[in-house]
Order: C-alpha cells, then sequence, then structure tokens
C-alpha cells in the first residue's frame, strides 16, 4: 500500500495541509504577539525579530517548506522515479530531527510556562509544538520513496541547531526585553544564563541543557537516517 500511488497521492495532500496548518499557526501567533506589543507600546520590530528568532518557528517554517515541496515533488516528478532526490531526503531527515526534538523539549520543559512572545494562542501553540512533529513522524514511517542517505548526512543535521545557539547567545545580550525592560532577551528560559532556576547556575547550567539537548539531535537524526534506509532497502527487496 505504501508504494501505490494512491498512496503516494494521499499522503502528498497531507503533507500540503499539514504545511498550511503550520503556517496559520504562525501567522496567527504573531498576529497575537504583534497586537500585544502595539498595545504595550512595545517596539514591534523588535518583538517580530524575537518572535523569528524562536526555534519552535523557524523549525515550522522549514516542515512546511519541506513538506510542500515534498508534495510537488509528487505531483511533478513522482511516476519518473523511484525515490526521492537525495537533497530532499537530507532536507526531510533534518526537518524531521528539529520538529521532534522541538515537540520532545517544549512538551517536557516548557509547557505551561510562559514564554517572551506574549499571550500564547492555543490552537496554534499545539499545532506547532505537538501535530507537525507527529506528522513528520508519521511521514518518516509511512511517506513514499524513501531514500536510504549514508550515515554522515547525521552531521549536516546538527550544522542548523549550531549555527541557531551560537545565533541566540550571541544576541541574548543584545536585545532589551520588550516585555519588562531587562537588559537581555532569550527565547526560553534554559538557554538565559540569568535565569534564577537554572542548575548549576549561568552559563553552565546552559552548557547542560546544550549538550543534552545536542545529544538528543543526534539520536534522533541516527534514527531518522537508519528509519530511511531500512525502509529503502526494505522497497528494495520487495521488488526483486
Amino acid at each position: 500500500m505504501l508504494r501505490s500511488p494512491a498512496w503516494a497521492h494521499f499522503w502528498a495532500v497531507v503533507r500540503v495541509l499539514t504545511a498550511v496548518a503550520g503556517v496559520a499557526a504562525i501567522i496567527a501567533q504573531l498576529v497575537r504577539t504583534v497586537s500585544n506589543a502595539e498595545a504595550a507600546g512595545q517596539p514591534v520590530g523588535t518583538v517580530v525579530a524575537n518572535f523569528l528568532s524562536f526555534f519552535t518557528i523557524q523549525s515550522n517554517v522549514a516542515a512546511a517548506v519541506a513538506l510542500t515541496i515534498g508534495a510537488l515533488l509528487f505531483w511533478t516528478q513522482g511516476r519518473r522515479t523511484d525515490v526521492e532526490p537525495r537533497w530532499f531526503a537530507v532536507l526531510l531527515v533534518c526537518v524531521t530531527t528539529y520538529m521532534v526534538i522541538t515537540g520532545i523539549v517544549y512538551n517536557l520543559l516548557l509547557r505551561g510556562i510562559q514564554l517572551p512572545q506574549g499571550e500564547t494562542v492555543a490552537w496554534s501553540n499545539e499545532v506547532m509544538h505537538v501535530v507537525v512533529p507527529i506528522v513528520l513522524v508519521l511521514d518518516l514511517l509511512l511517506a513514499p520513496r524513501r531514500r536510504a542517505l549514508p550515515w554522515r548526512a547525521v552531521w549536516i543535521v546538527v550544522i542548523y541547531p549550531i549555527v541557531w545557539v551560537v545565533y541566540t547567545l550571541l544576541r541574548g545580550p543584545l536585545v532589551t526585553s520588550p516585555g519588562n525592560g531587562e537588559p537581555y532577551w532569550y527565547p526560553y528560559p534554559f538557554l538565559n544564563p540569568n535565569n534564577p532556576g537554572l542548575q548549576p547556575p549561568g552559563y553552565a547550567g546552559v552548557a547542560v541543557y546544550v549538550v543534552a539537548i545536542a545529544v538528543g539531535i543526534v539520536v534522533v537524526g541516527a534514527l531518522a537516517v537508519w528509519v530511511g534506509r531500512a525502509r529503502a532497502i526494505r522497497g528494495a527487496n520487495d521488488r526483486e
């Protein structure tokens, strides 16, 4: 069934609908955040820049792009190839890893905590932190035309999170928080060295979380590559 044209068409539709839901969730939260900032007299430019600096927002944008590309690739090239292009397979592994980590970190560490983007839109929050990650996992397991990637693809997965952490830690002390006027701004409390709840305190506590999440990214990325390899090998054996 997973290699049938009907299933491929169905899954392309699932990808597009998920991308639309993700974009709608991002826009809904951005509109609420900007509206709250304007009502409070906060600098809208800084608020928007902060909003776009969340890993959740960036990974959901990437997921929407990847899922849309996947659907378009099938509808334009699906009948001419048995497997997805290598560049797209790498993109999917990266996006899947980021969304799974987004879901895990939010639901284990951040659910119930008021994040510094203003009042949260409840349905938008669930779409970005639960629905899209689940669909990406299902995509890994069920989407047609999965390509086997070499294990070194895992190291490509870690590039963006490293860049994002460096950007976040360098930018944090340079931005005044629009909400409370503190002379720093970090998207998540576990990256804020001024957070009194960190153990150990300061950058040592930040480092603990960064290393733990980095290990999680490598593990999830390796699992995503392994599943893709296993599915591709099984598909090749079935065709013999």
